[in-house]
């Protein structure tokens, strides 16, 4: 059986989401997830929304921010486009009934604005310190209320449908495996739109949620899509340190409101990385300072204190944060809490122009899948919920104008999966011992901070994993866990490939045999392809 509809969209988050809504007026939409529709980055997102709100901003100025964060690889055309947007599409949430902090017309730009590094004045609209949560919890009840969107959870894309039917290669849908029957279904659409989020799970220590497996920018490579920039992973600098807390930031608004980062003896430190930003430096530094200070004493982490602020300021704007960290037996009204870097974000990803559209007809990319030239070499933070929201908007344009052009037809006939001869696997430990060896790998090959000697050691000790995954790929009945190692172990192959052939360090890309920026020969992305050259 074949499963049709105009608009097939892999990912819940707010990309996938304000997407579903918008195209919902076209068409019928299937979104699919491959675990309940909350498990999402977005669900996690702390800070907020970027946006230039009031008369002491500018669109000038959050482009500046944005491409000295990107340390020279941000596309200008792109950060034009995204920032000036933003009040638009902020907007849009403010009209559907997304609750902002101190929203008042009276207001100065309508909004409660927030700080964060790397930004030179205040303009991220938040909810308290839960504003993903806000947002996606908002949007999501919407599109389930939405009579012309399918939302099927645990559904996770295998591998997607290219057809030359037409005469041209063509997206025509995608093959999907229902994690709870085992079936694989196969999906046709006219327009296929990955938004299955980034890949913090290709490293032992990540804030992303446990869907974070980069299926999306496996998919794209898989299927000749080119992949640009993948070796710039951005670590957030403060994930709670605490061996009950699993994947907790604290958030960088906290460090905008104040909060200094101490070594175990109560010693300030970031004026030695950063002396003019100090706190207030892009992710990139900060993280990089935090792992020169542990390296150099020892210590399993450095500190966050903000209880210099009065508690009532605390509990009003980090009410989350606050709460979470009391959990723990920390109270930040009164002492620091332990932080240690965490791989975060993927600035790279799959290839896309400014609508969206990758380089295979049909298909389409949005949010930290795709790399839309935003981010460059380093993510402004609270940037990536307002690209998510402003690709949507270009996607569904361009989807509109195309339709009105000549409605994209369903592609011709679909052959569904055929499993052969593939039979259960019954020891689970080939794919958690796998899963462990890669992530373990990157985080002590690959991280923060790289050389080129650990990059071949890495790619040496990557290969013949991804040889047996590829071999059990044939051999035995495909599950969830499965095509989640099989996606990691591609991403790192990727990151592993472009990290080796950048030689230059660069945004949250460090290399320590080559660690000045060089302009002349590097200031370009690094592209990937699996197709011949």
């Amino acid at each position: 059986m074949i499963h049709e509809s105009d608009f097939l969209i892999a990912g819940s988050g707010l990309g996938g989401l304000f997407l579903a809504l918008k195209l919902a007026g076209l068409g019928s939409v299937t979104l699919i997830t491959k675990k309940q529709a909350t498990n999402t980055a977005t669900d996690l997102a702390q800070g907020g929304i970027s946006c230039v709100c009031t008369n002491r901003d500018s669109f000038e100025l959050h482009e500046r921010d944005t491409q000295q964060a990107g340390d020279g690889l941000c596309h200008e055309d792109i950060v034009e486009l995204v920032v000036r947007q933003g009040p638009a599409r902020i907007a849009e949430l403010n009209a559907l009934g997304v609750a902002f902090s101190g929203f008042s017309a009276a207001r100065e730009g309508g909004f409660d604005l927030g700080r964060e590094g790397g930004h030179t004045r205040r303009r991220v609209v938040h909810a308290g310190d839960f504003t993903g949560h806000v947002v996606h919890k908002h949007l999501l009840e919407k599109a389930w209320a939405d009579n012309n969107i399918t939302i099927l959870e645990n559904h996770m894309a295998v591998d997607l449908i290219v057809s030359d039917a037409a005469g041209e290669r063509y997206c025509a849908g995608v093959y999907v495996l229902d994690t709870m029957t085992g079936e694989i279904k196969t999906f046709r659409a006219c327009a296929t739109i990955l938004a299955t989020g980034g890949a913090g799970k290709v490293y032992l220590y990540t804030s992303n949620p446990d869907v974070a497996t980069g299926d999306g920018i496996a998919l794209a490579y898989r299927a000749g899509a080119r992949i640009a920039n993948p070796e710039f992973v951005q670590f957030h600098p403060t994930c709670l340190y605490h061996p009950q807390a699993k994947n907790f930031l604290l958030s960088e608004a906290l460090r905008g409101e104040g909060a200094r980062l101490i070594d175990a003896d109560g010693n300030t430190f970031m004026e030695k990385y950063d002396p003019e930003r100090k706190e207030l430096a892009s992710r990139d530094i900060v993280a990089r300072a935090i792992d020169s200070e542990l390296k150099k004493s020892g210590r399993d982490c450095v500190f966050l204190d903000i209880s210099h602020r009065s508690p009532e300021f605390l509990h009003d704007r980090f009410p989350n944060i606050l709460r979470t960290c009391l959990r723990y037996n920390i109270d930040i009204t009164r002492e620091p809490a332990p932080v240690v870097p965490a791989a975060h974000y993927m600035c790279g990803g799959v290839v896309v122009n400014r609508w969206g559209e990758t380089d295979i007809p049909g298909l389409f990319a949005l949010g930290e899948t795709a790399c839309t030239g935003l981010h460059g070499a380093n993510r402004l933070a609270s940037n990536s919920l307002l690209e998510a929201i402003v690709f949507a908007e270009q996607i569904y344009v361009r989807i509109r104008e195309k339709r009105k052009q000549a409605p994209a037809p369903l592609a011709g006939l679909l052959q569904s999966w055929d499993s052969g001869n593939a039979t259960r696997m019954d020891e689970a430990v080939l794919i958690s011992h796998n899963w462990d060896v890669i992530r373990r790998l990157m985080w002590n090959y690959v991280g923060i901070v790289r050389s080129s000697k650990r990059l071949e050691l890495a790619r040496a000790r990557l290969e013949p994993v991804i040889q047996e995954i590829e071999q059990h790929y044939w051999d035995y009945i495909i599950t969830r866990d499965f095509l989640e190692l099989r996606n990691i172990a591609l991403v790192a192959r990727l990151i592993i490939e472009a990290a080796s052939l950048r030689k230059e360090s660069r945004g949250g890309h460090f290399l320590a045999d080559y660690p000045e920026k060089d302009d002349w020969n590097w200031r370009r992305d690094t592209i990937l392809s699996s197709l011949p050259k």
